[in-house]
């Protein structure tokens, strides 16, 4: 086995290349260690001075990129290899994990939590390279890692573009850089790309998560390409009944053709999933729950640096009166909610919320839907600054009020409840998500058919949670009985039938 720089010895076989790279599996012989090393990569073999130029640029992105979600820069320097010459070289963080193209390949369409946990893990990568001025421009599933605690690496920054006028020379003017099914419309047309240019390249990822399939496809790259100009994305709602209204509608401004039509950080995106997680059950052995280093780092610092949170309903619901009140108090509310979100101020942000929750609902009724939006929000930033018995009281309450409306909105009233089950068990109480989620269950089959996939995977999660509470019984019943569904409706390799097939198997 080679040894590299009298120190990294090479695994005998390597990881995988791509347009301007090759990546090789080493131990780090000095400090005994594993790494990964990646080398530099003349397509047609012949020395080529702007590849060196990128491939340094893309080592200068990565030394100022300090995230988890982001792999870590050792070392960079030149190799002496005595069969190709001189070559460039990285050494990195070696990521243990798998690629999230393995993991639709293997799992077809994703459940809606880990697509949320996803997306707003890349989200949250994407807010801290943007504030560097640092644009990935390749977001796509082979680029993203998931390791087995669930955390996901975004890696490849081979393409990404920092904003310096020396560094932005590398990309001759008019040359398309980036994989075609997951291109911004600007970054087909050779354009000036910005931050919502990867927020669109997300969109198509998430897209893709959802549906397992990729969002357009064709003959060829251009036809590929000119649909990503030219025509509209389909709605992931039209292709799985489950995804919630809102879901589905961040998707499609993500993937709004104009880039001022789409939510303008990375930030805002993150916010806006963390309403969907839930539901995250292992995806086979490619994750292990229970708790990791990771998680209990993240979940340190999400207490950190917050004041607590203001009680609903606080004494603060008579500071003004409400013939004062106006809609436009609710928008300015949730935008300097937001922004206290973005500062982790979790405590902060529900007290601004609360503030006008009450006058909001007395002025225009608790169902309206600026008032529902607004105590959605509300419950969201609760869970996030993991105030779970508190968020959990504010979605039922929003359920309870959407039940009262003439023509309640259903799937707006099933998110809730499903937020509430979420909530609980977080909360440490699994055994009281479970009753909610049974009796959510009963509503849906009232409603759908016993194969429609909403109720298919409120089947799943409650076989989990019911392997959680230790109804070991009850849980082979729920799963023996999906699994023989999920068989008949898709088949036994089929990503969903084989995820519930894993689970029974560990039961015995």
């Amino acid at each position: 086995m080679t040894l590299v720089l009298d120190r990294y010895r090479l695994d005998p076989i390597h990881l995988g290349k791509g347009g301007m790279g090759v990546v090789w599996g080493a131990q780090d012989e000095k400090l005994g260690r594993r790494v990964a090393i990646k080398f530099i990569r003349f397509p047609d073999g012949v020395r080529d001075p702007e590849l060196e130029a990128r491939f340094t640029h893309e080592a200068k992105i990565m030394s100022r990129l300090t995230h988890p979600g982001a792999p870590v820069l050792h070392d960079f320097g030149s190799y002496q290899d005595p069969i190709l010459g001189s070559r460039l070289l990285m050494v990195m963080e070696f990521v243990e994990g798998t690629g999230v193209d393995d993991v639709i390949a293997e799992h077809g369409p994703l459940p809606l939590g880990w697509v949320a946990s996803i997306g707003a893990q890349v989200a949250a990568v994407l807010a801290a390279a943007h504030e560097l001025g640092i644009l990935h421009r390749d977001l796509k599933p082979p680029n993203l890692m998931l390791r087995r605690d669930g955390s996901i690496k975004v890696v490849d920054f081979g393409l990404a573009l920092m904003d310096n006028p020396e560094l932005t020379k590398l990309t001759r003017t008019g040359q398309q850089l980036g994989t075609a099914a997951y291109m911004s419309p600007e970054q087909v047309s050779a354009d000036k790309p910005t931050e919502r240019s990867d927020i669109y390249s997300l969109g198509a990822v998430l897209h893709e998560l959802l549906t397992g399939q990729h969002l357009f496809t064709g003959p060829s790259e251009y036809s590929v390409m000119d649909q990503h100009v030219n025509t509209s994305p389909p709605a992931v709602g039209q292709l799985r009944p489950d995804v919630p209204r809102e879901l589905d509608e961040l998707i499609l401004a993500m993937l709004a053709k104009q880039p001022e039509d789409r939510p303008a950080t990375a930030a805002e995106v993150h916010e806006r999933l963390m309403t969907y997680l839930a539901g995250t059950g292992p995806l086979g052995d490619m994750t292990v729950p229970g708790s990791s280093p990771v998680r209990m780092y993240a979940h340190a610092i999400s207490r950190t640096l917050t004041d607590g949170v203001r009680p609903v309903g606080s004494p603060t619901r008579n500071a003004r009166a409400d013939d004062d009140f106006t809609r436009s108090d609710i928008g300015r509310a949730r935008r300097q909610a937001m922004s206290l979100v973005r500062e982790s101020r979790y405590g902060d942000a529900a007290g601004v919320l609360a503030k006008i929750a009450d006058p909001a609902s007395r002025s225009l009724g608790s169902a309206d839907p600026d008032v529902i939006g607004l105590r959605g929000q509300l419950a969201d930033v609760l869970f996030a600054g993991q105030d779970y018995l508190r968020a959990a009281q504010e979605f039922r309450q929003i359920a309870d009020d959407l039940l009262l409306l003439p023509e309640p909105d259903h799937e707006q009233i099933s998110q809730c409840r499903l937020q509430e089950a979420t909530c609980h068990v977080h909360a440490g109480d699994p055994g009281l998500a479970l009753h909610i989620m049974r009796e959510l269950l009963a509503d849906e089959m009232s409603r759908f058919p016993e194969d429609d996939a909403r109720v298919l995977e409120l089947r799943r999660q409650i076989g989990e949670l019911e392997v959680s509470v230790g109804t070991l019984d009850k849980a082979r019943v729920t799963l023996t009985d999906l699994r023989d569904d999920l068989t008949r409706l898709y088949g036994s390799d089929h990503g969903a039938t084989i995820r519930v097939s894993e689970l029974l198997a560990s039961l015995s």
